[in-house]
């Protein structure tokens, strides 16, 4: 299937740029464990965390939601600089998409802070136009208006030749609501029929792979 060049491309963070589960699931469960619920594992956590917490957490929490909110937070801060990890492929895709000439930025549904701290770490902040997180916009992921701010930078507007990469459904549906290129990284994380609704115009396994798709879509 062919595909138009990107001229800019907006990626997801977590399981699509690096990988921070271990901390992510300790914050859920310090807030699961404090209301008498059951303690998630590692791959329940991946499968489970896909919307915002403040779209998430009333629903598992009700009236209770902002005290769980704070044990989360309190639990991720204290951690989630130690156990960061980068995906395979990940800095040199970057270097060379920004090289190329390419507008990037991040629209995460973790919180903006959290993020951005998460990238200056990495020295991955000089790559992107904007990095988004949750509670940056009006409105978190699948929303389109993360999407808006995130090209604001540029400025650029949402397009077909805007790619938007991510390993989940939500990616995708967030990709499709704001008129861009959905490329999802199939991780294995989601069942197949969640992308039913919003599928992607294109998979890959890898980010060497996307790379490799940029670099053919852009001949």
């Amino acid at each position: 299937m062919s595909l138009p060049a990107p001229t800019a491309v907006l990626f997801d963070w977590d399981n699509t740029l690096v990988d921070n589960w271990i901390t992510i699931r300790d914050g859920i469960n310090a807030a699961l464990t404090a209301f008498g619920h059951s303690p998630w594992t590692e791959a329940e956590t991946r499968h489970r965390v896909r919307h915002s917490l403040r779209d998430s957490f009333p629903a598992l929490f009700g009236d209770e939601w902002e005290r769980a909110r704070d044990l989360f937070y309190e639990t991720v801060r204290a951690g989630h600089l130690k156990t960061l990890k980068i995906l395979a492929g990940a800095p040199e895709m970057l270097a060379g998409l920004a090289n190329a000439g390419l507008y990037l930025g991040v629209v995460s549904n973790k919180r903006g802070d959290l993020l951005r701290r998460e990238a200056d770490q990495l020295g991955w902040t000089r790559y992107f136009g904007r990095l988004v997180g949750a509670g940056d916009a009006d409105h978190d992921k699948p929303a389109i208006d993360p999407v808006l701010m995130a090209l604001s930078a540029g400025p650029l507007r949402p397009n077909q030749s805007v790619w938007f990469v991510g390993d989940a459904a939500i990616d995708m549906e967030c990709a499709i609501r704001a008129e861009c290129t959905p490329i999802l990284v199939r991780t294995g994380d989601e069942a197949e029929d969640a992308f039913s609704a919003w599928p992607p115009r294109h998979t890959v396994t890898s980010l060497d792979e996307l790379r490799t798709l940029v670099d053919r879509a852009s001949r």
